[in-house]
Order: C-alpha cells, then structure tokens, then sequence
C-alpha cells in the first residue's frame, strides 16, 4: 500500500507503475459466455498475471472479466483446471450458517416468514441482475434483459425498457431514476404516480442539445485511443456506477473508460469529466467531508475533493488510498462513523477512518475466498457480496472493530449488487433496528433478508 499526500495544486492524479493488463477486447465489452470459456479453455493469456495455472482466480478480475467470468456455468469438462466457480465457500461448514427457504412458492405467498434471514426471494426470467436500488418500499432492478424491474412488497409493481445497454447502474433521487448502462449511456426516467404506466423516459446525460454543441468544437474532443476522438462530455464506455450528492445537486457517474463526470441536475449539465485511473473506474461514491472516493481496476482508491480553483470549481485529487495488484471491484461509506470501504478481487475489504488530519488506514476484513464484488452500509452494518455466492455482514463498533454477525447463504450464483433500507414495518425488539437487505445475482433472482444492527456475533451464538 502506498499514500501519496496531495502536495498542492495538481489538478490531474499521477501515475503509476502498475502493469496493464491484456485482456484486449474484452476490456471494453461483454464477450458471450461461450468465447470467454474458449479463453479459459485455452489458457493463452499472455500475461503471467492472467494465468489461471498459476495465479488465484481473483486476480483475473477487471471490469469486463469480473462479469464474464462470473456468469461462466460450471462444467468439469469445460477447463482443465477446476473452476474457481466451483470451489466451496470457507464457511459451509460453519455451524452458524442456516440457509432459509420460502415455503411452497406456488401460493405466492411467504408464511412463517423467520423473524431474521431470508424472508423472500424474487424471480423474473430477465437474465442476470447487475444493479439494485431501493427507495422507500420500491426495489428497482436491472440486468442484462435491458429491463428495469421496480417490486413492491415482494411482488412486480412496474418496469420499463431501454432500447440497448445492459443496466449496470441505477439511482434514485426523488421522482427521477437514473440508470447507466453498458453502451455508455445514461438515462433519466420520471416517476409518474399510480398509473397504467407509471414510469417516463425523460432524458439523456449528457442531453441530446448539449452533446451536438459540444461536437462542433474540435477542443471539446479528447483522445481516447489511437485515431479516435471523442467529445469529453460522453462516456465513450460502460457507465459501471453513479453516486449522488445530494446537497449539492451533483450526480457523479464512474466509466469503463477511466474517467468518472460530474452532472448538475437541475439543468443535466456535464461540469467536469476527470480522466481518475489508469484503468476501468468500478466504483465512485460521495462521501463525508466534502469527499469523493474512486476506485478502480487499476487497483487503486482515490480520494477528491471539490475545490475552487482559480476562478473554476474542479475536482483536485488529495490522496491515493491504496495502491495494489488486485482490482478494486466496490465502494461503500458509513457517513456517521466517517469510514470508507473498498473490496477487492482478492476476497479482501479495506477500511479507512476519518481522523483529525484525513483518512487513516484501518485494516481489513477477511470473509470471503472469492472475489467481492459488491458492498453497502445501513447504519453501522456493513454487507459485503461474493463471487463465493455468499454475503458477510459485519458491524463496526468504536474503536474501528469490526464483528462479524452473520453470513448469509442461498444463492447459486455470485452476488454482484446490494442494496440496503431502514426496515419500517418490523421495530426490533432487542437487539435494535432491522434492516432489509436486498442482494441480486447472477443466479437472476433477487434475495430480501432482514437483519439486526445489534445482533450477537457469530462468536456469542457459538457460545449459547
């Protein structure tokens, strides 16, 4: 790991030495299951970082092969290697696992319902979910079906369809919903109400006036490879996440294509776009502290701040966080107790807390083997989804320790998106405020837990 103070007034982050990985294509799309397969089958990657004969899987992670891989199904004749895919999850044989069914799904109704664990499990033949939102007592979704998907007490409310891009991201900000996509696009949907169809497409960022304004300007164009260029206001690649400051009216959207772009609401406005890594940008989230955090394949996490410069607002880059092999796959903050927390693709989550000058190195969290993919907080509960197919949930109490209260099993396939919500029907009766937890996958359901902020650990359990 290596810190690099922000040493005044350098508006660009530095670079550094990691090697880049040769992944070619796949970098920039989603190659069918099939031709990735063929890859893994041939073992030709060229670089020795990408050799599954020598390496763990989990550092064959960036963007595009994360996902790839992921919804590679498992085949013992498929490699000449065991799959990675297949390899069982370090708690199976924990004796405080209980993996909990629905009863009987014909009567489309959950009896019974445990007071904590699994509590339900959404199904719709849409393909794999990448993305999750929860607002209130709406959950939206998103796959590669293109579709996005909004359930309301466990039960399909509406939906609404794009005409290309996989939902890779969604964000809910009062009646309006932004989704960002596969193709680079971002959409902008309104709420309408109770209604026959209750869902509008109202827009594009960057809007469609502003992009053709842009174009005309050859200075407004940015090389994005060789003999092509762009204009600076479009993602030119994957949007893979979006954060919202709510304060401020800023919608932030992180690419494939390394840089991560600072919307303006009210008027959908593109204010900056910062070229942040030197590889796919997985992950962007505001923070405490007037703080944005990125984090990126590159196996990097930065730290920016918005900052007046000159007669301009910019963001200015004030730290590297971490600086490592593995690719960071996923953000999260817990904003009371000021604490960032990044996974990684070695099964690892990192954690920093605020102190009197700026973030401090915390530790780490060890609960998976597999690569985690995705993260969220509720309150002082942090969840961390695998590609092990299993969800650790942790609680951070003063002094930066970090109990874990339970594992979560009952998917079939990789976890990759979580989303959390204050649980407004259930008060909890002794161990503090529950919390619904919604964790999609690429098993194509959806899985609603409901835990306890102040459960026992699982180390008090064993003791009863």
């Amino acid at each position: 790991m290596v810190n690099k103070k922000f040493n005044g007034g350098a508006l660009s982050p530095e670079k550094n030495n990691i090697r880049r990985r040769k992944f070619g294509a796949i970098l920039y799309s989603d190659p069918p299951i099939s031709d990735f397969q063929e890859q893994e089958d041939n073992n030709d990657f060229s670089s020795p970082r990408n050799s599954t004969a020598s390496i763990p899987s989990s550092r064959l992670y960036n963007a595009a092969a994360a996902e790839a891989m992921s919804s590679t199904p498992s085949s013992s004749t498929s490699s000449p290697y065991m799959s990675p895919w297949n390899q069982p999850s370090p708690f199976t044989k924990s004796p405080w696992i209980e993996t909990v069914h629905p009863i009987d799904e014909d009567d489309n109704q959950y009896t019974k319902l445990p007071k904590y664990g699994l509590i339900g499990s959404l199904v719709r033949e849409e393909g794999h979910i990448y993305s999750l939102a929860a607002s209130g007592d709406l959950l939206y979704t998103g796959s590669d079906s293109k579709n996005i998907r909004i359930w309301k007490n466990l039960k399909d409310f509406s939906g609404f369809k794009t005409n290309s891009g996989l939902v890779k991201a969604i964000v809910v900000l009062g009646d309006k919903i932004f989704t960002g996509h596969q193709d680079g696009k971002i959409r902008v949907w309104r709420f309408l109400g109770n209604k026959r169809k209750a869902y509008k497409r109202v827009g594009n960022l960057p809007t469609t006036r502003d992009y053709f304004k842009k174009s005309m300007n050859p200075k407004n164009y940015v090389e994005v490879r060789r003999n092509r260029n762009v204009p600076w206001i479009k993602h030119f690649d994957a949007v893979s996440c979006m954060s919202v400051d709510v304060d401020q009216g800023l919608l932030y959207s992180g690419s494939w294509d390394k840089t991560f772009k600072v919307w303006r609401i009210s008027d959908s406005k593109c204010l900056e776009s910062i070229t942040a890594h030197d590889d796919a940008v997985n992950s962007v989230v505001v923070a405490f502290d007037g703080l944005v955090f990125t984090g990126s394949a590159d196996g990097t996490v930065k730290a920016w701040r918005r900052e007046l410069v000159g007669k301009n607002t910019k963001h200015v880059l004030v730290e590297t966080l971490l600086k490592q092999e593995y690719a960071i796959t996923s953000l999260a903050v817990n904003p009371t107790a000021a604490v960032l927390y990044a996974g990684s693709s070695d099964g690892l989550v990192n954690f920093w807390e605020m102190e009197k000058h700026f973030m401090s190195y915390g530790g780490v969290l060890r609960g998976h083997k597999l690569a985690v993919l995705c993260l969220a907080v509720g309150g002082n509960v942090v969840l961390s989804g695998s590609a092990d197919k299993s969800i650790c949930v942790w609680r951070w109490e003063e002094g930066g320790v970090h109990i874990c209260v339970s594992v979560l099993t009952g998917h079939s396939g990789p976890v990759k998106c979580l989303a959390v919500e204050k649980d407004h029907e259930e008060e909890a009766e002794n161990w503090g405020q529950n919390r619904i937890v919604y964790s999609g996958s690429l098993d194509k359901s959806v899985k609603v837990w409901r835990i306890s902020e102040h459960s026992p650990s699982l180390k008090e359990l064993q003791e009863q």
